[in-house]
């Protein structure tokens, strides 16, 4: 059975949880393949006419389906007390979290990384880059520089208490010479990291080999990103971007299953475009439009809480994530947010000093320079929320879907038009 790939088109937010609880109990395995607490799904569960919010962060979006073993795969970055927080969250909700597995290695947020990420972010004052100060950067800088600290090694003290020692050498130098803030102990970090090792040892396997067992018994296997495309960090829109890969290409890297395992990838994008942090964005709206969105949309971010930057949907950049990602459905979010406006504005190419860019600028500086070309598309004042086929939605909303899926270059298979797991139209089955 092959895997699945399910990754956002845009900024991020775009309710990648909404389709993770679409495909529900089809799905045997969900695994989270980047990232760690920087990111924030939202799912909304409705059970006898009651809804219950459950906003996750570190935590694959399939751990509140029963049937599903959620996986936190080698690529992602963890930070434990966070991770223990949302499993106690979560159980005292009622939700079972037994089937959780954690990658052996995955790499472990020290406190000092976090420190370091708070630290670095004011130091750069108006060049900052917008993290959300969690250490998720300086944890994957640990990484890519061989002093990281990984699951396992919580394991074994003697080993654990090297590599702290090791990385807190020129640690602390930065932290007390150049940003004048205390000094890290090596003690103290591996105590705490040492108190969570009895608690965490039944969760930790060899999940790249657990997937494959999965996949040749004939499982499905959904792979998760947190962040998005144009977050990805060699993808996005650099520096402006994530620490990981976020892309299709990272679920492979981030999982330990091969490419060729791969059938399908599926990626989210919102009716509109929202993005939180620093950055170029062509579409951001600074009027009453923007604000009509973030209203509605109810857009401040799931971890951070910050008001998310609003703007028209940016079809340049859904034909970037088609290209990049290999794309073969679309689930379009939040249609139900435009509803109400008299028309709705597509970009559909960007103007940079006078030439037309159909396509993603190459350069950095072209990019934040663009200024959208926008094709404008009769609005409907219908309520959307209850329809559940395409053929229901009003013709004006259905001619919307329709331009979008034309220009972006691939099938829009399902469409949201509401926050509840079954306000949602399905086209075509994202599993066959």
């Amino acid at each position: 059975m092959p895997a699945i790939v399910l990754v956002g088109a845009q900024w991020g937010d775009e309710g990648k949880g909404k389709a993770t609880d679409l495909m529900g109990e089809d799905v045997d395995y969900v695994v989270k393949f980047n990232g760690g607490n920087n990111a924030g799904h939202t799912v909304v569960i409705e059970t006898d006419g009651k809804r219950e919010k459950y906003a996750l962060h570190l935590l694959p979006s399939g751990i509140l389906t029963p049937s599903v073993t959620p996986v936190i795969g080698n690529g992602v970055v963890v930070d434990l007390e966070v991770l223990f927080e949302e499993l106690d969250g979560l159980g005292a909700r009622g939700v079972d979290t037994s089937k959780l597995l954690v990658s052996a290695n995955a790499h472990v947020i020290a406190p000092y990384n976090r420190t370091l990420d708070k630290v670095t972010e004011r130091f750069l004052g108006a060049r900052k880059i917008g993290t959300t100060g969690r250490g998720i950067g300086p944890t994957y800088a640990d990484k890519m520089n061989r002093v990281g600290i990984r699951i396992q090694d919580i394991f074994d003290e003697g080993i654990l208490r090297q590599k702290v020692e090791a990385a807190l050498a020129l640690k602390n130098q930065v932290l007390v010479k150049i940003y004048n803030t205390r000094a890290a102990e090596a003690d103290r970090v591996v105590e705490e990291l040492l108190s969570y090792a009895d608690r965490l040892r039944p969760m930790v396997a060899d999940t790249a080999l657990v997937l494959e067992q999965a996949l040749n018994e004939g499982k499905n296997v959904l792979l998760e990103a947190g962040q998005a495309t144009l977050l990805d960090v060699d993808h996005g829109t650099y520096p402006f971007v994530t620490s990981s890969s976020a892309t299709a290409g990272g679920a492979c890297t981030g999982s330990g299953i091969p490419p060729t395992r791969v059938s399908r990838v599926i990626a989210i994008l919102k009716a509109y475009t929202t993005r939180v942090g620093e950055g170029p964005f062509p579409t951001e709206l600074d009027d009453d439009n923007g604000e009509f969105l973030r209203r509605t949309g109810a857009e401040y971010g799931t971890t951070t809480g910050r008001p998310r930057r609003c703007g028209w949907l940016d079809v340049v950049i859904g034909r970037y994530a088609t290209r990049i990602n290999g794309v073969t459905d679309f689930v379009i979010t939040k249609l139900d947010v435009l509803t109400g406006l008299d028309t709705v504005p597509i970009c559909v190419a960007y103007d940079v000093d006078g030439v037309r860019h159909d396509e993603m600028p190459v350069g950095q500086s072209d990019f934040h320079h663009a200024t959208p070309i926008y094709e404008e598309l009769p609005g409907w004042p219908e309520d959307i929320s209850g329809c559940r086929t395409f053929e229901e939605l009003p013709a004006n909303a259905r001619a919307y879907v329709l331009r979008v899926e034309e220009l972006i270059g691939a099938r829009v298979s399902a469409i949201g038009v509401g926050p509840g797991r079954h306000e949602i139209i399905e086209r075509h089955p994202l599993l066959d």
